[in-house]
């Protein structure tokens, strides 16, 4: 236990963190206390044509007075991209028997990337079509992958290219460049794009947001500011081996692990902005999504700005003990806020139900669109119960969902989380708030991995749109399909929305 707590100390951690962490992983986390899934007209907004107009007008007439930031999550490697090319270049080498790395090579043209493909193996004297009549897959494959070709199994999403147009290529980051033009115009007609990074990433995305910048600049007569940041060693959680003891590196060391994005809360903690769009890096369907996109993304900021108005003047009106200004409040947090409220309401003295209900306004705000369930894995829309009985709008993980009991609710969601936000974390008086407040602990993730062939368990935070935001008010709205471009596997890029860029 002693040398325990040295190795702890030694690498910058605290003991009473790392107990806590260890108990964790022996009681694990509760299942989300599922009510029912939400829908449009149940928890889910659907805009009209004139609601789609109207919160757009508004967003457009308010956002030249607003510090707007894109933020985006950019730290994920592009190596589970390709994971069934790494398992084939593993294999006896029959194409056939790995289905995805079949579909590749036949589609090898379609890819934006087959330019500098072909210049790569010509350096290695060879080329794509003479590979291809000798069959030479495997030497395809590894000048995609590997350094001595374009090494795209050791780089992020954020910097292969994923758009081919007539003239260029475009990567996600120049795409999400793009995107910002659209709707991200704001205070001073600058546009803000902060990107959350790996360190050892971080001078690759300098190079290429560099670039893009350069030439949208020259091109489009647009002023970019573009910052960046990582996740912080300090949110590192620890791993445990398969007895829940401390998992040690080859060096002895104890291994610490980076803890999801949930992670990324204390970098939207240092944001400066008034609004704050997030989408992930590898969500960019191209110039043809744009419009839809635009639309959409303009639509949503403009009704938060709308709550965000009646939410202060609502909060005002209270604090000032206004006539009327309690019911006013129970009505718009019932009608417009999905909050319901705990059958211990009733009960409460005036004074409490004052209290109760400033602490129900004044929180961060987000809207999340949602669209419709294609099987796509990942997290969706539900009413879900809270620790004081009250019940709220959140995005639930499949994973955090009871098998047993709650199975049936699954097949009952119509919507998917995409991960397209905007939030305002600003008080009334423009300071940040403390977005760990809002935070709820018992919605983390124990996770199974590996790590030089010994098999581990980690834990992750509360996902940063999940459980990291799950005291915030909350509003979900329909989004168009169009919208939602992620790619998960290389493959992903030969639907017909990235092919058709």
């Amino acid at each position: 236990m002693e040398k325990l707590m040295e190795k702890i100390s030694f690498q910058g951690k605290s003991m009473d963190e790392v107990t806590e962490q260890l108990n964790r992983f022996e009681k694990g986390f509760p299942f989300m206390p599922i009510v029912r899934p939400a829908q449009v007209n149940d928890g889910i907004l659907k805009f009209n044509k004139k609601e789609l107009d109207e919160f757009s007008k508004l967003y457009c007439t308010s956002k030249e007075d607003l510090k707007v930031v894109k933020f985006v999550p950019a730290s994920g490697a592009a190596s589970r991209m390709f994971k069934k090319l790494f398992e084939f270049l593993e294999s006896d080498g029959y194409l056939n028997a790995y289905p995805i790395a079949e579909e590749f090579i036949q589609n090898i043209k379609k890819f934006p990337f087959y330019g500098d493909l072909d210049i790569s193996l010509r350096k290695a004297g060879s080329f794509v079509e003479l590979a291809m009549q000798e069959k030479d897959f495997k030497l395809i494959i590894s000048h995609v992958l590997f350094s001595e070709g374009l090494g795209y199994g050791q780089m992020p999403k954020g910097l292969l290219k994923f758009h081919r147009y007539e003239d260029h290529e475009r990567t996600p980051v120049h795409e999400h460049f793009m995107e910002g033009i659209q709707y991200g115009i704001g205070k001073e007609g600058v546009v803000r794009l902060h990107f959350t990074v790996s360190k050892e990433h971080l001078e690759g995305f300098i190079k290429e947001t560099g670039k893009v910048r350069e030439l949208l600049e020259k091109k489009l007569k647009v002023r970019f500011e573009v910052t960046f940041s990582q996740q912080k060693p300090s949110t590192d959680t620890l791993a445990v081996d398969l007895e829940n003891q401390p998992f040690l590196n080859d060096d002895g060391s104890i291994l610490f692990r980076p803890g999801g994005h949930g992670a990324l809360l204390s970098n939207l903690q240092e944001i400066d902005a008034d609004l704050v769009f997030i989408k992930n890096i590898d969500n960019v369907g191209g110039a043809k999504s744009l419009e839809i996109t635009k639309k959409y993304k303009m639509a949503m900021g403009g009704l938060l700005l709308h709550r965000q108005s009646e939410i202060f003047n609502l909060l005002n009106d209270l604090k000032a003990d206004q006539v009327g200004s309690q019911q006013a409040v129970e009505t718009f947090l019932k009608d417009k806020m999905g909050v319901v409220f705990p059958d211990t309401y009733l009960q409460l003295s005036a004074l409490e139900k004052k209290k109760y209900l400033i602490e129900k306004l004044d929180r961060p705000i987000r809207v999340c669109g949602m669209v419709r369930n294609t099987g796509e894995p990942g997290g969706g829309p539900f009413w879900a119960k809270n620790k004081d009985g009250s019940v709220a709008l959140q995005i639930v993980e499949k994973a955090q969902i009871n098998p047993l009991y709650q199975k049936a609710l699954l097949t009952e969601s119509t919507h998917f989380n995409p991960v397209d936000l905007v939030c305002s974390i600003k008080r009334p008086n423009g300071k940040n708030y403390q977005l760990a407040d809002f935070s709820d602990p018992e919605t983390g993730l124990i996770s199974e991995k590996s790590k030089s062939g010994k098999s581990l368990k980690a834990l992750e935070l509360p996902g940063l749109w999940n459980g990291a935001m799950a005291d915030w008010n909350t509003l979900f709205v329909e989004v168009p399909l169009e919208t939602f471009n992620p790619v998960k596997t290389i493959n992903d890029l030969l639907r017909r929305e990235h092919q058709n860029a």
